[in-house]
């Protein structure tokens, strides 16, 4: 299996601070992610005044502020990004954003962005996704609260404006924050890998690390997970976010899942290879033998060690006739 591209999703977790935003890629890059992403927008592309917060974010933010207030403090200008790709390269990791708006779209293109991430909420916008997709560059697709028809909707879209098919990787995803786990709903991704023969990978949103270490072991070939200083800093993503140290044991896990898959074919390890003359038995005599006696369940038996005659041979060996001595407890 190729190595797993995991996504560590600072997302605004910066709180609007370039400070804290440097601090998140710092514990992305110790964590041993190969890329840490952030959000690109501007709030008056993105959200009308009048828009309703979600349940999640009136849970998680003041409940005196419209949408738009909360998004408005979470923007990084063009400068900012210009520092943010700058640390990440001082810290070998890779720099993403997540564009929500056309004036985004642009300015990532322009700053060079190799992979372009899709967020759920746009897997309908045309226009959107219609821009990303003639740049002919990676994308990663997430489909939160879509069905199967609008993510083939949204391929062919991609597909059409530009994009190799093979340069697009589906994740399954639930938008809800915390995710129940009876709604994680894993087989989803195996299905639209079936569905539309892409790479897929999981853009996790439960609490904990269990579920995208599960989603590698089925199949994901990209990880996305949020991740935050401190859970309890106020904003709407730190809550259903990971901790430094939960980060890391996260990445730790995958690496070890990677490894723990191997290559699919059965056939004895190089360590186990060892102990087959240990665990595995032959087939010996239970007493002594003379040359010319008859192999029979009398005189003959099965233990260990293994390095003799292969118990397999038992119907052969019975009714033979012993063409030495032996003496008790002999390997034939």
């Amino acid at each position: 299996m190729s190595r797993v591209f995991i996504i560590a999703e600072a997302g605004v977790n910066h709180n609007g601070s370039l400070e804290l935003a440097k601090k998140l890629i710092d514990v992305a890059s110790e964590s041993g992610a190969d890329a840490v992403k952030f959000q690109t927008f501007k709030a008056d592309k993105l959200v009308s005044k009048t828009a309703q917060k979600a349940e999640y974010q009136k849970e998680t933010t003041s409940v005196d502020e419209s949408q738009y207030e909360m998004i408005k403090k979470l923007e990084l200008d063009e400068a900012a990004h210009h520092e943010l790709i700058k640390h990440c390269q001082s810290k070998n990791i890779l720099f993403l954003s997540t564009p929500f708006d056309h004036e985004s779209i642009a300015l990532l293109h322009h700053l060079g962005m190799s992979i372009f991430k899709i967020p759920s909420g746009e897997i309908t916008n045309l226009p959107y996704l219609r821009q990303i997709g003639s740049f002919g560059k990676e994308v990663i697709l997430s489909t939160g609260m879509a069905d199967l028809g609008e993510v083939e909707d949204a391929l062919d879209v991609l597909v059409r404006a530009g994009t190799p098919k093979e340069n697009i990787t589906i994740l399954h995803a639930t938008t809800e924050y915390p995710c129940p786990m009876d709604e994680v709903n894993l087989k989803a991704m195996q299905t639209m890998s079936h569905a539309f023969g892409v790479k897929v990978g999981y853009s996790d949103h439960t609490q904990g690390i269990e579920i995208p270490i599960a989603a590698v072991a089925m199949g994901a070939c990209v990880i996305e997970k949020h991740f935050t200083l401190d859970k309890t800093m106020e904003g709407p993503d730190h809550k259903a976010s990971l901790e430094p140290d939960e980060l890391k044991a996260m990445v730790q896990a995958i690496r070890h899942v990677e490894k723990a898959l191997g290559d699919g074919m059965k056939k004895p390890s190089k360590s186990e290879a060892k102990n087959k003359a240990i665990a595995r038995k032959s087939i010996l005599t239970c007493k002594a033998i003379k040359k010319g006696e008859k192999l029979t369940k009398e005189n003959i038996t099965i233990k260990r060690p293994g390095n003799g005659m292969s118990p397999m041979r038992w119907d052969e060996v019975i009714g033979s006739v012993a063409l030495r001595d032996y003496v008790e407890d002999e390997l034939l």
